[in-house]
């Protein structure tokens, strides 16, 4: 989920310097996901019933589904530096597959790590058949062995076709819903068909060929043209999310059968509008007030897999089961806060630590 790339430390002169291989305003875009997403797990473990009715939980829920979408988005951005820099090392085409596909590898190990971990720590009340959900790190690993094919073409071939990619997948996703699957295993149709519980290939795989086609956009730019470009992606961003609630909205459609909120394609890329959206106001900020301060938001942003994989255990695991679907507001609140400021704590502890190992042993 975090680009294997190295970090800038101040904001780049305006005239000369070409953008460096890990983006900053990324990571605080990413960052900021992290944070919507520990707000919304902890009002969904820990609200009490009564108040889930309220406009409160479910405005934390309504954004709290934004955070998988950048995620992926963001992923895809990662995924296509990966193929940029196979490309300017002169890496035949269908090397570099294989090397991407080491990539998805990597997110397969974590995605089977992970639920292994929490089903373990589940013990004795977990199933078996925990182990085989479908995580976001699952869908992450396959959308990622699949994309891997599109390092067959250049970097200014994926500005096109790689979006193209995404939108045949959201266009799919309503006929793969009406599709009779019944004989497929279950563990193997959940990584496919769209399901409200777990985080299947259709539709959600479509932000992953966008941002691959987003961030091969970025490896073609400069500083100079960056202003400009993000300016575009903004307004791009409007256009794309009154789009998709247009045609959402109609009261007409060309699949026999659509849940706007499952499967819809208008749904995608009402969440890619926002997800553009997010990223101009990620640039703005980080490149224009934070020029190269710390920030915790990016910190966590570095970190987010960190960030996830241990939130995950606090918040649904066993650790706080007296305060499941209990607390009032205020609890909820400050179980929010304390999450938060555990996760950022960590996330700097965990910086530190590898900032000690890479520094030298006798420094001049």
């Amino acid at each position: 989920m975090k680009a294997q790339v190295s970090e800038q430390s101040a904001r780049p002169s305006a005239a000369v310097k070409p953008y460096g291989s890990r983006l900053g305003f990324l990571d605080w875009a990413r960052g900021f996901a992290a944070l919507i997403m520990l707000q919304g797990h902890v009002f969904h473990s820990f609200t009490a019933g009564p108040l889930r009715e309220g406009s409160i939980y479910i405005l934390s829920q309504f954004f709290g589904g934004m955070p998988p979408a950048i995620f992926l988005f963001l992923t895809g951005c990662t995924f296509s530096f990966l193929m940029n820099s196979n490309e300017k090392k002169g890496i035949a085409p269908w090397r570099s597959v294989a090397v991407c596909l080491r990539r998805s590898g990597y997110l397969w190990t974590l995605a089977f790590a992970f639920r292994f971990q929490l089903w373990l720590f589940g013990q004795p009340s977990s199933p078996w058949t925990d182990l085989l959900k479908v995580d976001i790190l699952n869908c992450m690993g396959l959308t990622l062995s699949v994309c891997a094919l599109l390092a067959l073409w250049t970097t200014r071939e994926r500005t096109v076709r790689a979006p193209l990619v995404g939108a045949v997948i959201a266009a799919l996703s309503p006929l793969v819903t009406a599709t009779d699957w019944s004989w497929m295993p279950v563990f193997l149709r959940s990584y496919f068909v769209p399901d409200a519980m777990q985080f299947a290939f259709f539709p959600w795989a479509a932000f992953v060929p966008f941002g691959v086609g987003f961030g091969s956009m970025l490896r073609l730019l400069d500083h100079q043209h960056m202003e400009k470009f993000i300016q575009w992606v903004a307004l791009a961003g409007v256009g794309i999310i009154t789009a998709g609630r247009y045609f959402g909205g109609l009261p007409y459609s060309i699949y026999a059968k659509s849940e706007f909120w499952l499967d819809s394609p208008a749904l995608i890329f009402i969440k890619l509008g926002v997800v553009l959206l997010l990223i101009s106001a990620a640039y703005l900020w980080h490149e224009h007030v934070l020029l190269g301060r710390f920030s915790w938001v990016k910190l966590a942003g570095m970190h987010s897999l960190l960030v996830y994989w241990v939130h995950t255990e606090i918040v649904y695991g066993r650790w706080f089961w007296m305060w499941k679907e209990n607390l009032d507001l205020r609890g909820t609140y400050a179980m929010v806060i304390a999450v938060t400021g555990f996760m950022i704590w960590l996330s700097y502890a965990w910086e530190q630590r590898r900032a000690r190992r890479t520094e030298p042993l006798h420094p001049a």
